[in-house]
């Protein structure tokens, strides 16, 4: 079976396609081998089928990356036996595609080649055969006696071997056009007298000859003996077809800065889909099936090289030729004759995909120049770190050394840049991502810290990439995994010896000496201090055997993200043009409809809204059948869902509609209304926390909701201050902002100390669920028992310092002061 598949086509590079094959197949062998321990399949079937799909995988997509060059190799053997319609498949937009198309216009070209020269024997051998032949047969009856020599018998042998000299002459004409080495010699020509020349010596003694020069003393400037070439060449066309009697007329004239030839004939002429052949080589017309084809080519090509034009036109009767020179004496001119091109490659009647430009993807992703070994050194090292301090330890300094050392190796990577230069907005970034990461040490509670690290280096990637819209913020994060290959040029630039290998030799010898005294002498040291081994071991990890294969998969994988984030950081890529393809309305009613829309149920709502907060409790329950904490509770998620639809509608308006007061109006009354909801649904939200209880959920939607709120107000901003780039980073920035803002709170305390505290309580205080509350919750728990709650006596934080935090750090001392047990000892767990 057959089969060509070609999913990687649109890849516009060869080395992105074998990084897509290599990630798919490993990602498929993973993926199987993941479901099959999960399913309980021994890893001897797990492997070999994981391993067998990885092979089939890779068969699949590197046939179709190579189909065009096996597709290359058969056409190439049936072109050397001479068949040239050979033709390749090229839909691949990557190296190998161009060469693909390169290979097609080639065997194009070849093809043309072919038949010309097919066609100029046997036009050539057609050309000679009949005038040697009938010179031949005069010879031959001079010669057996036939006929005596006269001058009608000479005049018969002199006419064919006129004719042959003028073929002759023709052939001679086209190989210096085609070797273009005759100079091209540029006078004032006096029209007339070139006319009159060129007549005199073309006249036939049976065709009538007129000549009309307007105004009489018309010049052009030009070289004669190529103007008299085409002359002659025209003059002798018009006498082959003209009648008997009939006649030829050369008309010169001023036309609007230039000058006209026409030379007109009385012959049947030329039909008018024949007419932009004839000037092609070795082409006659249906009616013209005499003269060897290169007349009117040859005077195609003189009046190219002055700069001119010719055509056949219109005529009531016979053929009219339209020259036309140019009069300008001081126009640009060639001194030597260009090479008048001899093949046309026909056009495909399916012409094929334009082949991509090289520099494509650098308009949109430009790369990043020189190499970098020092970033290439850090990301090493920063895996190294990862693979040293993160497997089996809890959050602590470890952990924030680590990511310090990720968005460190990008902020330089940033300074590095040089189409951008660094403002004090990415010094308040770089401070406000150190602040989001210091929350690993200082807070316990995961759920937190780890939004804590996502918004530090959500800030760092756009500020990395410049955001401005909200396509780009979602491009910025993708851009970091296609980092790892588009920036594979530049990691080879890098890592490639700028001279020779011998380059790197002096680096690597010292680094590994280092590291032979380093363990030599600390081993020897260690064993003859007992402090100093403590110290060795605080400091050194505990690495078996077991876990090393993990660990240098992370050291891998934190070394490869932290280096594409760095590449990002050096060559952002241009994520503001992507955009949705929205174009501006040209009606008003297409975008004020569907918000006029909107505007109305907002306003039914905050109607019914306020019939609720006048018609107090008794009339929502009588109504209703709710309780009020019921009813609060019931509407907040979907006012939330309201207001992550508000925004995308009027982002979706502002894009449809132009400026204007009828916009601002439309879309202003929407967030003033959403506003209103916003503050509905935190209301809706404090009340059932006093009824039913605080949580980390709740709480956190009850942040996200007042940052939408706070989303609503940057984008009223942006109708006063009539500008929008600032309004995407300005989010970011300030949800980042809030969540910096949170851990200082210190969200499990608060969740704690409020639960406790609650006084308008519906349900009672679920203890069970503040004892599974981090370390952080500790001080609000010292002296709260509850007989329900059981769990076992924690032993306190790590030992090692690496796993040192603050909020854990004290809710161990909180335990140890302690008189007896207590809800707080089940927070050490």
């Amino acid at each position: 079976m057959r089969y060509d598949l070609r999913p990687l086509d649109p890849a516009r590079s060869i080395k992105t396609k074998l990084g897509l094959l290599v990630a798919a197949t490993i990602t498929v062998a993973s993926v199987l081998a993941v479901v099959g321990t999960r399913l309980g399949v021994s890893p001897w079937a797990t492997v070999p089928l994981a391993v067998g799909v990885a092979l089939v995988l890779t068969q699949l997509l590197a046939r179709g990356m190579t189909s065009p060059l096996r597709e290359m190799t058969v056409a190439a053997q049936r072109m050397a036996q001479g068949d040239y319609s050979q033709r390749v498949r090229a839909t691949s937009g990557d190296e190998v595609g161009e060469l693909a198309r390169a290979f097609n216009r080639m065997s194009a070209t070849l093809e043309l080649v072919d038949r010309h020269r097919r066609d100029l024997v046997a036009n050539v051998s057609h050309e000679l055969r009949t005038p040697i032949s009938a010179l031949q047969a005069v010879l031959e009856n001079l010669v057996d006696g036939v006929s005596q020599p006269g001058p009608e018998e000479l005049r018969s042998a002199l006419a064919q071997t006129e004719r042959l000299g003028r073929l002759i002459g023709d052939l001679l004409d086209l190989s210096r056009v085609e070797e273009g080495v005759v100079p091209l010699r540029l006078a004032e020509v006096e029209v007339s007298d070139l006319l009159d020349d060129a007549v005199a010596q073309a006249r036939v003694d049976s065709l009538r000859y007129t000549v009309v020069v307007e105004p009489p003393g018309l010049r052009v400037p030009a070289d004669p003996d190529r103007l008299h070439q085409l002359l002659a060449n025209l003059l002798d066309n018009a006498a082959r077809h003209s009648p008997v009697g009939g006649e030829v007329r050369v008309v010169a004239a001023a036309r609007e800065g230039r000058v006209s030839l026409d030379v007109i004939d009385e012959g049947p002429g030329i039909a008018p889909a024949e007419r932009g052949l004839v000037f092609e080589r070795f082409t006659t017309s249906a009616a013209h099936a005499s003269g060897t084809g290169l007349g009117l080519a040859i005077s195609r090509w003189v009046v190219q090289l002055h700069g001119g034009t010719i055509a056949v036109g219109d005529s009531e009767q016979g053929c009219r030729i339209q020259v036309l020179l140019p009069s300008d004496p001081d126009r640009p001119v060639t001194t030597k004759e260009p090479v008048m091109s001899t093949l046309t490659p026909p056009a495909p009647s399916q012409p094929p995909p334009a082949a991509p430009a090289r520099d494509a993807v650098a308009t949109v992703w430009p790369d990043a120049g020189d190499g970098r070994p020092g970033l290439v050194a850090a990301a090493a090292a920063t895996g190294v770190l990862a693979a040293a301090v993160l497997p089996n330890r809890t959050a602590g300094i470890g952990t924030t050394l680590v990511f310090a050392a990720v968005v460190a190796t990008v902020l330089v990577a940033r300074a590095l840049r040089r189409t951008a230069r660094w403002t004090r907005l990415d010094t308040a970034d770089a401070v406000v991502a150190g602040l989001l990461l210091a929350t690993l040490f200082v807070r316990s509670a995961e759920w937190i810290t780890v939004l804590c690290l996502l918004a530090a280096l959500a800030l760092v990637a756009v500020g990395s990439t410049r955001a401005r819209t909200v396509v780009g913020l979602f491009a910025s994060a993708v851009a970091v995994p296609l980092a790892a290959v588009r920036g594979l040029p530049w990691l080879g630039r890098t890592v490639r010896p700028r001279s020779s290998i011998q380059a790197w030799v002096p680096a690597v010898r010292a680094v590994l000496i280092s590291v032979v005294l380093l363990l030599v002498f600390g081993a020897l040291f260690a064993s003859a201090d007992a402090l100093f081994a403590s110290w060795v071991d605080a400091l050194t990890p505990d690495i078996t055997w077991n876990d090393l294969p993990a660990r240098t998969v992370l050291a891998v994988f934190v070394a490869a993200g932290t280096l594409a984030a760095a590449f990002v950081g050096l060559a952002p890529p241009a994520v503001d043009r992507l955009q949705l393809p929205l174009r501006q309305s040209r009606r008003d009613f297409e975008w004020l409809a569907p918000v006029s829309v909107v505007n109305a149920v907002f306003a039914l709502f905050l109607v019914a809204q306020a019939t609720a907060l006048f018609g107090g409790h008794d009339y929502l329950q009588r109504t209703t059948g709710l309780t009020y904490a019921d009813y609060v509770h019931q509407g907040f998620g979907q006012l939330t869902v309201a207001t992550i639809l508000t925004l995308t509608v009027v982002a979706w308006a502002a894009r449809k509609a132009a400026p204007g007061r009828r916009r601002d109006v439309a879309l202003g009354a929407l967030c003033v209304m959403t506003l209103v909801v916003v503050a509905s649904a935190l209301h809706r939200m404090s009340l059932y926390e006093e009824a039913y209880g605080f949580t980390r959920l709740r709480l956190l939607v009850s942040v996200f909701e007042g940052w939408l709120g706070a989303v609503l107000l940057l984008v009223l901003a942006t109708r006063v201050v009539r500008a929008r780039d600032w309004l995407v980073p300005a989010a970011v920035r300030l949800g980042a902002v809030g969540l910096l803002g949170l851990a200082v709170l210190n969200p499990d305390l608060w969740i704690a100390e409020h639960n406790l505290s609650r006084t308008e309580a519906t349900t009672p205080v679920d203890y069970q669920y503040l004892a599974d509350l981090s370390p952080d919750a500790a001080p609000a728990l010292v002296g709260v028992t509850a007989p329900g709650v059981t769990c076992p006596a924690g032993a306190g934080g790590g030992t090692d310092w690496l796993e040192w935090n603050v909020g854990r750090v004290r809710a161990t001392a909180l335990v140890r002061s302690q008189a007896g047990p207590g809800i707080v000892t089940c927070l050490l767990r």
